[in-house]
């Protein structure tokens, strides 16, 4: 019985086509079509879920035909492919499923990738530029694995115009907040818009940009390869002008670095927001479940939006960072931390958590 329902399952493009046809005749044939190709797109659901009672009993006694049980094809839904790391140390990405295997890569906390293949407790995955295999032990998959990349996640647009206004409300004759450039890309809030429109984060307050000269995407961060790891510490280890700063040994160029980040997420905040974002970044170097350096957790794919998008670069390489974020970097530096060990923050959505400005800490 249960091939026969994946048989039907599967079943797609001519076959379902003939069956409809054979069901429907002339009503098919006359749609327009458009209607017509999502009608013969939509598979055993559109099947499944007739219009007519007559169409009903017909299809009843077609699954009849085919020894098919219905109510098991209803309630039967696409496994999803998403795969979360679910870890308070990196996990190791191997080349085969087993622990003797060769590590090819790392996930960290809130990592998320593709699943490709899962077998014997193992599964292959894909995350950035990572393909390997990890043990079941250390992942999350269906429901878990969705409520952990909602919550760790974020929608980003990328700017597809070669400069786009940000407005302060949802219409063209709404006052202009400032200009993004091609390539810019900034958070989505989840608030209710006119259509055509999107509601961004905009230093830290709600701006909105028309819908058509943008792209969105919903961003989960990616573990690393153990070759970008190589390269990653290799540059770290050629930086010069070591600073002690209390807690963390850093260079200078580092310590500006992290003062851009702060710049850039939290320019426009008190300082003491500023502090505490400096405070996030510092709590993810100390965790095992995070890149053990300022620079990896700051490039983190997927966390930081202005470092994605290469604001943190232009601002640290102007040279023209606020001196209250240099502050702010050297305070976290020095183990200083307003928010305990919180590790994560974003625009206030009423969400719990500490509440320091426009941002909410967890």
């Amino acid at each position: 019985m249960k091939k026969m329902q994946t048989l039907f399952a599967g079943m797609s493009g001519v076959l379902l086509s003939l069956m409809v046809m054979l069901l429907f005749g002339q009503t098919v044939m006359a749609a327009d079509n458009g209607n017509r190709m999502s009608f013969l797109n939509g598979g055993a659901g559109m099947l499944l879920e007739p219009k007519c009672k007559d169409t009903a009993e017909k299809i009843s006694e077609m699954a009849q035909t085919l020894n098919l049980d219905l109510d098991a094809l209803k309630e039967e839904k696409e496994e999803s492919k998403l795969v979360m790391a679910n870890v308070k140390k990196e996990l190791n990405i191997r080349c085969e499923a087993s622990n003797n295997a060769k590590v090819v890569g790392y996930l960290y906390k809130d990592c998320g990738g593709e699943i490709l293949e899962r077998k014997d407790g193992w599964t292959k995955l894909r995350s950035g530029n990572i393909i390997g295999w990890a043990s079941d032990e250390y992942l999350l998959f269906g429901e878990e694995a969705e409520a952990l990349a909602d919550d760790a996640g974020k929608k980003i647009a990328t700017v597809d115009a070669d400069i786009l206004r940000v407005r302060e409300k949802d219409s063209n004759g709404a006052e202009v907040l400032g200009l993004l450039p091609e390539g810019e890309r900034i958070d989505v809030l989840d608030k209710e818009t006119n259509d055509g429109w999107i509601c961004v984060d905009y230093n830290g307050k709600d701006g909105y940009v028309a819908a058509d000269y943008v792209t969105v995407i919903f961003q989960i961060d990616a573990g690393e390869t153990v070759e970008e790891v190589k390269a990653r510490q290799k540059a770290e280890k050629e930086a010069k002008r070591q600073v002690k700063y209390g807690e963390y040994t850093t260079d200078a160029d580092t310590t500006l670095l992290l003062a851009a980040l702060i710049h850039c997420e939290a320019g426009g905040e008190p300082y003491e927001g500023q502090v505490a974002v400096g405070a996030v970044v510092m709590n993810r170097v100390r965790s095992a479940a995070y890149p053990d350096t300022i620079h990896g957790v700051i490039y983190a794919s997927g966390q930081f939006t202005p470092a994605m998008s290469g604001k943190v670069n232009r601002v640290y390489e102007s040279g023209k960072i606020y001196e209250s974020c240099i502050k702010a970097a050297e305070e976290a530096l020095s183990g200083v931390s307003n928010v305990g060990d919180m590790t994560h923050f974003r625009r206030n959505d009423g969400r719990d958590g500490l509440v320091i400005g426009n941002h909410v800490f967890y």
